[in-house]
């Protein structure tokens, strides 16, 4: 029988019978809960996957100008994240005796050690190679990390676009040079003002700027709920992986991907024509 004449079911498609055999409890004997935990998890790693494959074509996009595509990808990575702020929530519904319960049996596995976090991170211009360290011992995705650390970012593409448009902009040095990275936003900061006081004749990069502020956003609004979740659950307590917990998660609340972008809103003022 060729495969043409083999009718594609559901199941198969999906791989479903695959998916539901990768939830392996760690508790003895199995704690009820932690079945929410790892799914929840997992799902996200899921969704990462699927933001991963819409930034790499809207980088492509941006790159080749195509503007409206790279609008529409986007918007479909802030539809995704709009799902994630509130998918944590479905976490609060276990009570913090009960997580308890299996804590221990994930040491040292943390949720610090998500790879497709990171890669996000990096793909929107986050770009902190100490965090690699923590891959030390998986080689393969401290290698893909790397590559995406070497790669350009969704911020490089948008400057690269800019720059191609007339504005006088370059694409951003590294941030681990604060003194270069802050001359070039002060150079970049009036160049953006245009998108905002002219938005008639920029009216296409002026969307495309605002979805990478809705980018921004949205993951700042995933952290501080993450760490809500997390101090209602757990209090203070040392991450799992080793990591200060509460403590590091508040150091990265103001973490933003394009901050120039934040600024402009700083220096714009009305005039009246």
């Amino acid at each position: 029988m060729s495969s043409m004449d083999q009718k594609l079911s559901y199941n198969e498609y999906l791989k479903v019978s695959d998916l539901l055999r990768a939830q392996q409890l760690q508790s003895t004997p199995t704690h009820h809960d932690e079945m929410l935990f790892i799914i929840i998890h997992q799902t996200y790693e899921l969704w990462f996957r699927l933001i991963i494959h819409e930034l790499d074509a809207a980088i492509a996009a941006v790159f080749d100008g195509n503007i409206f595509y790279a609008e529409q990808l986007l918007a479909r990575v802030t539809e995704i994240q709009h799902t994630l702020v509130n998918q944590i929530h479905i976490l609060e519904t276990m009570q913090p005796i009960n997580f308890l319960a299996f804590r221990d049996k994930l040491r040292p596995a943390s949720g610090f050690q998500s790879w497709q976090f990171r890669e996000i991170e990096i793909m929107t211009g986050v770009k902190e190679p100490k965090v690699l360290t923590v891959f030390n011992e998986e080689v393969e995705i401290k290698k893909r990390l790397e590559e995406r650390l070497a790669a350009p970012s969704l911020g490089d593409a948008f400057y690269t676009l800019l720059a191609k448009s007339g504005f006088k902009v370059e694409v951003a040095p590294s941030r681990d040079d604060r003194e270069e990275w802050s001359k070039w936003k002060d150079k970049v900061v009036p160049e953006l003002l245009k998108l905002y006081t002219e938005t008639a004749k920029y009216a296409d990069l002026y969307r495309l700027a605002e979805r990478l502020i809705d980018i921004d956003e949205y993951a700042a609004l995933w952290r501080y709920h993450h760490l809500r979740i997390v101090e209602r659950i757990i209090g203070v307590k040392q991450g799992t992986g080793g990591s200060e917990g509460l403590g590091y998660l508040q150091t990265t609340l103001s973490r933003k991907a394009f901050p120039e972008l934040w600024e402009v809103r700083t220096r714009l003022e009305f005039r009246q024509s």
